[in-house]
């Protein structure tokens, strides 16, 4: 069975119902020291408009997070090689919420609050982890700004009583979009993706942190639902680097497929290379987009090898419709696209399309936040390189779709992508 077909299945059955809510520094901006998303906003001088993008650019998640941002900065300059309404351009305004070499939750609410400020952001593109997404929605739906994030997947961002409780100062109004999938979505992936390898007894360990935490919760219900046996589900600790006990643990059990939830640099690349000093070194390894940057290939060494992850984003190279974009990425970097550079370019292209909407309504003057929020919120049919993508009453993707890949002689590489649409 293709596992297209047997995560049509489980979405048909209403996944997303029955499972929990739970994936360099700048050189343009300093630093707010405002404490306050209500602070006063000074008017935007010029005819600049600026792209705020706040994602990790350093430290262990700088792999994924400068791609990311590349994305961005390219729909910006092509944007500015057209006619844009009351002669405005555009700007990118980049911000690092890495804090010693780890995405940071504060530094991004801190970086959010800055945007906040500047009346010249009207848009901005991340998070690009769900707990650093959790503590900036807040603050950017009470200043209507819109955000968009290419890679945030846990559900509880904009579904149900926690995504109600993340926007309280307007709950008429969604400002968090994204153009990735959701961990039920993803975790369900996963789950099917290791039934079909033909794994039968899992040990599963998160990092007790929102994204991680979340997709590894689906994975164990859905692995469970699928006839798999769950020998155990461990925590790890915030900073935690030896786990030799717990790897321990888990040899004892016998498992023949280890679940990582959880990122790189939250314990998932040591993780798998201390596998490699017990007797799980030849035991498969199943993660979500946490573990997909090149940090994790450079962290867990050899042990990389035999293992897969899922990524929230379509395989560029498989899409017709991301050929141009792949081709003028490659020339503009001088490297391949990251897993989420066509999300980032594609959330930031929508986020300029309202906004010329916006500027025209206003007569060709700066818009209002709100409008361009407004704009996003109603964007249907938007042709782009992941393809044609919209936005439900939540703010979630209609176009949800899934790559897998394994680690093979030290890279990835492409096993299949579904669309749970189709």
């Amino acid at each position: 069975m293709r596992l297209g077909s047997a995560l049509a299945r489980l979405s048909a059955a209403g996944l997303s119902a029955a499972l929990l809510a739970a994936c360099s520094p700048s050189s343009t901006t300093t630093q707010s020291t405002s404490t306050s998303s209500a602070a006063p906003v000074a008017a935007a001088a010029g005819n600049v408009i600026k792209i705020g993008v706040e994602l990790p650019l350093s430290g262990g998640d700088a792999s994924n997070g400068i791609p990311t941002r590349n994305g961005v900065i390219l729909a910006v300059e092509e944007s500015n090689k057209t006619a844009i309404p009351g002669g405005f351009s555009y700007a990118v305004d980049d911000l690092d919420d890495a804090v010693q070499g780890k995405h940071d939750p504060a530094l991004g609410a801190q970086n959010t609050k800055t945007f906040i400020s500047d009346a010249a952001v009207l848009a901005m593109v991340g998070p690009f982890n769900s707990n650093v997404a959790k503590a900036e929605i807040p603050l950017t739906n009470d200043a209507q700004l819109t955000q968009i994030s290419p890679s945030n997947t846990s559900n509880g961002l904009t579904q149900g009583d926690d995504g109600r409780k993340l926007r309280t100062s307007h709950p008429e109004l969604n400002s968090f979009f994204r153009v990735c999938t959701t961990d039920d979505h993803q975790g369900a992936a996963d789950a099917a993706f290791a039934k079909k390898l033909g794994f039968k007894a899992v040990f599963i360990v998160d990092d007790n942190e929102t994204y991680g935490k979340g997709l590894a919760d689906v994975f164990e219900a859905q692995f469970k639902k699928g006839g798999g046996t769950v020998l155990g589900h461990e925590h790890l600790n915030a900073g935690q680097t030896d786990f030799k006990a717990l790897l321990t643990k888990a040899q004892n059990l016998r498992p023949d497929v280890v679940f990582f939830g959880g990122t790189t640099v939250s314990g998932g690349g040591l993780l798998r290379k201390q596998m490699g000093d017990s007797a799980l070194k030849t035991v498969a390894y199943v993660g979500g987009d946490g573990i997909s940057d090149d940090t994790f290939l450079k962290t867990a060494g050899t042990m990389a090898n035999g293992s897969y992850y899922t990524v929230a984003a379509p395989e560029t190279s498989k899409l017709a419709s991301a050929k141009t974009f792949v081709a003028n990425y490659k020339k503009r970097f001088g490297v391949d696209v990251g897993p989420y550079s066509a999300n980032a370019y594609t959330a930031a292209m929508i986020e300029i399309a309202a906004i010329n909407k916006a500027i025209t309504a206003a007569g060709n003057k700066m818009p209002a936040r709100v409008d361009v929020t407004k704009g996003v919120a109603a964007t249907k049919g938007f042709v782009s390189p992941i393809g044609t993508v919209g936005f439900d009453a939540n703010g979630d993707t209609t176009a949800p779709i899934l790559s897998l890949y394994k680690i093979s002689g030290g890279k990835a590489v492409f096993v299949d992508q579904v669309n749970l649409k189709t």
